[in-house]
Order: C-alpha cells, then structure tokens, then sequence
C-alpha cells in the first residue's frame, strides 16, 4: 500500500492518533484539520485515499467529498463518524465512498478500507492510462480507419461494412491492415477493446 492517505479531521488527537496508527503499518499519511486546508493543498497532491471525519465545524465531509468530485477528483473516500447517522451514510455511498466507518474507529476496518481504496485507485488509473494509450492510437488513424474501426468493434463484417460505407471488400481489408499495423493489433477482439478504452477517454 505504497499511495498515500489524506486524513481529515478537526480533533486533533483522533487525527494524530489515526496518523501514528497508519504509519506503523507503512502508510504515507498527511493530516489536515480542516477542509479548507486539503482544498487549498490538493491540486498539489498525488492522488491517493481520503478519510474524511463526517462532521467538522465549517464544512461537513460529505460537503468536502462533494466539493471535490465537482473539481474532478473522485478519490475512494472512507468516511467516518461518531454519530451512526444512517442517511449521511447513505449519501456517502452514494458520492462514491467506499466504507462508512463509526467512531471509535476499529484499527484494522480502516486499515481495510483504505486498502480497498488503494487497490480502487490503482485500478482507475491502470483505466485512465489504457484509455490515455488507446486515444494516442486512434489519433493515428484517418477519418476512414476510425469509422471501419468502430464498425468492427460493433460486430460487423467486412461485407457489411463495405455495404455501409460504400467501399468494395479489398478497399475495407486494407482499411482493417492499415488499422492493425498502426494500432499494434492482430484481431478483431483486440481491436474492439482498443475501441472501447479509447471512447472512454472521450
């Protein structure tokens, strides 16, 4: 678990506390006692995992977690509270937290958590480099190579496609060589999932 973690909480002793304990288990951790401090740090940061206290004086963190989805950092969230409050759990959820902790907090459920949060954040950006490189790919395309590309991650054959776009069988097959030289590609299931990875950057 080598991504850091971002710890929000206005006591300063339960911060402190939840510092010590993550470092002793190898974590990079960097506290913030309130919101507006994270705000004004994070377009610094590496992305990595939040925990954010749910109540805090000048801004709640599901305000907190809202506010930075709206500037496109959707970075797994492990909330935690004091006060079991069933419908700030659920709007947690569904802002995209991945565990709703209660305080006193249980060492090893954070611990968990934001391992589940790590290997989320891994994930997406394994996604967002595949798509980063299946964009790069497709930009090598022409216009033609694009759309013959599409049709055949849609599932069409070379006959069908040189039916739609009004080109002979031999013109769509070099289309489809031309595709697979440039793209590094050597079927049709490998193009399709270029496709794919690539429309997701769009």
């Amino acid at each position: 678990m080598s991504l850091p973690v971002y710890l929000v909480d206005d006591d300063d002793a339960v911060r402190e506390a939840l510092s010590l304990l993550l470092r002793t288990v190898g974590l990079q951790v960097r506290g913030f006692s309130s919101p507006e401090g994270l705000l004004a740090s994070v377009g610094g940061l590496a992305p990595g995992c939040l925990v954010l206290d749910i109540r805090m004086p000048t801004m709640s963190g599901l305000k907190l977690q809202t506010t930075l989805i709206d500037r496109g950092i959707n970075w797994p969230t492990v909330v935690i509270s004091g006060h079991g409050d069933i419908e700030a759990c659920r709007r947690a959820f569904r802002n995209g937290a991945i565990d709703f902790l209660g305080k006193p907090v249980d060492e090893q459920d954070l611990i968990d958590a934001i391992q589940k949060g790590h290997d989320a954040l891994e994930q997406q950006q394994r996604h967002t480099a595949e798509a980063s490189e299946a964009h790069d790919l497709i930009s090598r395309l022409t216009q033609r190579e694009a759309e013959v590309l599409e049709m055949v991650a849609k599932g069409l054959t070379t006959r069908q496609i040189s039916d739609a776009l009004g080109l002979s069988a031999r013109t769509v097959d070099s289309h489809r060589a031309a595709i697979a030289a440039k793209t590094g590609t050597a079927s049709t299931a490998e193009q399709t999932r270029l496709w794919l990875d690539g429309r997701t950057r769009r």
